[in-house]
């Protein structure tokens, strides 16, 4: 067999050679509209590589991307990691102290920066060790102490829009990203050429996203954050138009965007979706109409969201479940045949839960003791995988290692889950989520899934706070749509499916819920902040 290295060269090579005429078009920071084709993009990509050549960097050696969902991020997706080095995509919400350790850590020679995060950078550019040279993702370089610095069309300049492609193998990073560091330090995963491609052959599979070259995707999820889910990697590998939103994640923008635009698939965390339910109701006047699907992740939508989707938008909710350290992609949603001849209620509940496995991945439950768990949709246990995308060891960090894999090789997620007799995931808590009251488990997530079903609550967040008598008991904090939802009216509502010890002690009825630098409900602060302001919960008398 006449075989060849699995790299993301052959992304750039097939999206020149086939769908050379297909968009990527970008929302710019004024409002205005950049476009430009599958081959223009390769031309700068190509200048690119040269200035990476001609600046001196070495095979191996790392980029720093901080910036947006657009074109010029585009590129450093491939002008790295092609000609042989790697791109960091750094995460710019997160704390100063972070910052500096992943970029020092990574040994970021140069940072690519856009002008919005500039001043980000000055906060923490005195304690870079390894920072040589900033490059500003514009056409010049702002008022800034930043230094040296030049702005990115100087960078690549009049190079030449050919470049001879080495032959990489397969095995050599292209990309670093690093965990959003909720407890603790960041920790960093390498993604590797082969790898990479695996994935986002994946992602075309028809009973995963079905991505193809008739779709228009628009990735609202921060290309920073996993590679934006892979999906920049996707539609360039099968040659779907890519609408980048830039800066503009605000729900009205992005509803304006996808119209404009023709987007058929959009990806963001439910949170985005939530919001743009509560933007657009019931009566949409025309809008998300050549929306066919939306993807999502992060945490499950709940059921009201999902049916709403369905019933006004026509475009159906699948959620993935995944991580960093799986490129990210591991489980999604979609209804077997053999679920399409279960009654509808069912069926929702199960496209509720995170789905089956993709192809290439292999799933199994553990208890505490290390023991299998039965596939029986009730007995839970935490979740390990592997998959060809999978990691095999955290970048300088063994001690994440020993926690991280078991004995026999598998990554040990840190969720607990449960798998039905149909094959459907569930994921009911993370470890450090989970609320162990009397001994017994209660799910969070599930807690919060029917808070946010009921009509008058828009956002649900359930924590674990510390009892006296129970060592731990669920708390919600609730965003209300409906002013009048009160207590009593959650409690009954959540008693027409939990057991009554499932039920909150306590209610916090609040204008807004934290969110993490990735948009995910920060129960990390919630947790903190109820300490600092309840304590440990009393015995009722």
């Amino acid at each position: 067999m006449h075989d060849y290295e699995l790299t993301l060269t052959a992304f750039l090579e097939r999206a020149t050679d086939l769908y050379g005429h297909k968009e990527i078009v970008t929302k710019l920071p004024d409002g205005g509209t950049h476009r430009y084709t599958y081959a223009d993009a390769h031309e700068r990509i190509a200048q690119l590589a040269h200035a990476l050549d001609d600046y001196g960097l070495d095979a191996g050696d790392r980029v720093a991307a901080i910036a947006a969902n657009h074109y010029r991020h585009y590129e450093l997706y491939f002008g790295p990691s092609c000609s042989g080095r790697s791109v960091h995509t750094v995460n710019h919400r997160l704390p100063d102290e972070h910052l500096v350790h992943i970029i020092n850590e990574a040994e970021d020679r140069l940072v690519f920066v856009d002008p919005e995060f500039v001043g980000t950078v000055e906060g923490v550019a005195d304690d870079l060790e390894t920072v040589e040279r900033y490059v500003i993702l514009d056409d010049e370089v702002p008022d800034t102490s930043l230094e040296p610095a030049v702005d990115y069309e100087s960078f690549i300049g009049d190079y030449s829009t050919e470049y001879d492609w080495p032959d990489l193998d397969e095995d050599t990073e292209c990309g670093l990203c690093y965990t959003s560091g909720t407890t603790g330090l960041p920790k960093g995963v390498q993604y590797y050429h082969r790898k990479v491609y695996l994935h986002t052959m994946m992602h075309g599979h028809v009973d995963v996203f079905g991505v193809g070259e008739h779709d228009t995707v628009m990735p609202v999820v921060p290309m920073f954050h996993v590679n934006g889910w892979g999906f920049p990697y996707t539609a360039t590998f099968f040659g779907s138009k890519l609408v980048l939103p830039g800066g503009h994640t605000d729900v009205e923008s992005v509803a304006d965007f996808i119209d404009e635009e023709d987007v058929t698939v959009a990806t963001a965390v439910p949170t985005v979706w939530i919001d743009m339910e509560s933007h657009l109701g019931d009566d949409p006047d025309g809008k998300l109409d050549t929306l066919d699907r939306v993807l999502t992740g992060g945490s499950s939508p709940p059921e009201s969201l999902m049916r709403h989707y369905d019933e006004v938008y026509e475009a159906p909710i699948n959620q993935g479940y995944g991580m960093t350290e799986a490129s990210p992609h591991l489980v999604n949603t979609f209804v077997t045949t053999e679920a399409q001849s279960l009654p509808e209620e069912t069926q929702y509940r199960l496209r509720m839960k995170a789905g089956i496995p993709a192809p290439g991945v292999q799933l199994r439950l553990r208890d505490e003791d290390g023991e299998p768990v039965p596939h029986d949709g009730e007995m839970r246990g935490e979740i390990h995988a592997r998959a060809p995308w999978l990691i095999d060891e955290y970048y300088e960090r063994p001690e994440a290692n020993e926690e991280s894999f078991s004995e026999d090789g598998w990554f040990e997620t840190g969720d607990i889950g449960t798998i039905d007799e149909y094959g459907y995931l569930d994921v009911v808590d993370r470890l450090d989520d989970v609320i162990k009251s009397g001994g017994e488990w209660i799910p969070s997530i599930q807690l919060e899934n029917e808070l946010m079903g009921h009509d008058g609550v828009e956002e649900a967040v359930v924590i674990s706070a510390d009892h006296e008598k129970w060592q731990e008991r669920p708390v919600a904090y609730v965003v209300r749509e409906d002013e009048a939802v009160d207590e009593a009216a959650l409690r009954e509502h959540l008693l027409e499916r939990f057991p009554k010890w499932w039920l909150p002690d306590l209610f916090v009825f609040v204008e807004e819920v934290p969110r993490t630098t990735t948009g995910k409900f920060d129960k990390k602060l919630l947790r903190d902040s109820f300490d600092d302001e309840y304590g440990t919960l009393p015995t009722e008398e």
